[in-house]
């Protein structure tokens, strides 16, 4: 079972820190679908050393969420260890996480996300000062290197352990291929095999086969699961039940998937108020009818929704028309 520091999750199946998306509403249905640790949204260092209000939000963590790690980035000591600081004293966060695998522009011209991974000396030096200035177990989410030139995946998650870090998330890919192309399970085997930490791996696990393969292939004690469920909690639910009892269950319903989209949309209300909540809704509604006949037309119908009425009038008609359509295939 995966452990992490003192913190033990009931199964290895953790849900990624998905800039945009993990929100409260959104880790708590995750949450309920099975997953063993969910991850919040990285949250800046500054912001959380400025009370920046926007920030201060993000800190928000549901006791039925835990446990939760909550992740942090940043690209200097003093703010980073004042930010873990905070996080340690001021939230019911179990573990704090240090983003060193972001891409973005904007993050790595700050010294912050993966910049990180052209310098294991830092790596170690950053960790290290958090680690000494917090009581919560410090874990780090990193990817293989910079660029094919720059992998120094066993060295940087090396450093994390040599400085306290009590377990490193890895995702196959480089800060240049974002996130195009295929994810390296070699180099997660790599890493594995060079640390004593637990490692969660990272990277292109799509279906609860696949992340039967990558625990297999790679040796690794958890498999991080990201943009598969986007609007799709289920998959977390059914990669839990096949490791654990080998058994594939069933894909939803529409109006099963209808019906959680409603339930985020309304913790994503009681979160933010009704017209910020429908509007950023849009895109998780869009992910929730992936595969769903006819989404294409829906999904502009909801990109018109400007209140929960609206939105949840749109996805309750499309659920009775594919159940009716089902009916008359059936009674045919």
């Amino acid at each position: 079972m995966l452990k992490i520091g003192d913190i033990e999750m009931k199964n290895q199946v953790v849900l990624a820190p998905m800039a945009g998306v993990c929100n409260s509403a959104f880790r708590l249905t995750v949450k309920e679908f099975g997953a063993g640790l969910v991850c919040a949204e990285m949250v800046s260092d500054k912001g959380i050393v400025l009370k920046n209000e926007k920030t201060m939000n993000m800190l928000y963590i549901d006791e039925r969420e835990k446990p939760l790690s909550l992740q942090i980035f940043g690209g200097e000591k003093k703010t980073l260890v004042e930010a873990a600081q905070f996080v340690d004293k001021n939230t019911n966060a179990d573990i704090i996480d240090i983003n060193m695998g972001c891409p973005v522009p904007k993050i790595t011209k700050c010294d912050a996300g993966a910049k990180w991974l052209l310098d294991p000396d830092k790596i170690y030096e950053m960790v290290a000062a958090v680690v000494e200035a917090v009581e919560k177990p410090v874990t780090v989410k990193m990817r293989m290197g910079w660029d094919d030139e720059h992998i120094f995946a066993v060295k940087n998650a090396q450093a994390v352990e040599r400085a306290g870090g009590k377990a490193v998330a890895l995702h196959g890919r480089t800060r240049v291929q974002m996130y195009e192309g295929k994810a390296n399970w070699d180099i997660i085997r790599e890493v594995k095999q060079s640390i004593n930490i637990p490692l969660i791996g990272n990277g292109d696990v799509q279906t609860p086969h696949d992340a039967k393969r990558m625990l297999e292939e790679t040796g690794c004690d958890g498999v991080m699961i990201g943009r598969a469920a986007l609007g799709n909690p289920w998959m977390i639910y059914r990669t839990v039940q096949y490791l654990e009892t080998g058994r594939l269950m069933d894909e939803p319903t529409v109006r099963e998937k209808m019906d959680v989209c409603i339930l985020h949309l309304d913790r994503l209300i009681a979160l933010k108020d009704e017209y910020i909540a429908v509007r950023e809704m849009r895109k998780h509604a869009a992910w929730y009818l992936k595969g769903v006949r006819g989404n294409a037309r829906v999904r502009n119908a909801i990109n018109e929704c400007n209140t929960r009425d609206e939105l949840v009038g749109v996805l309750n008609s499309l659920a009775v028309e594919v159940e009716e359509e089902e009916r008359q295939v059936i009674v045919g």
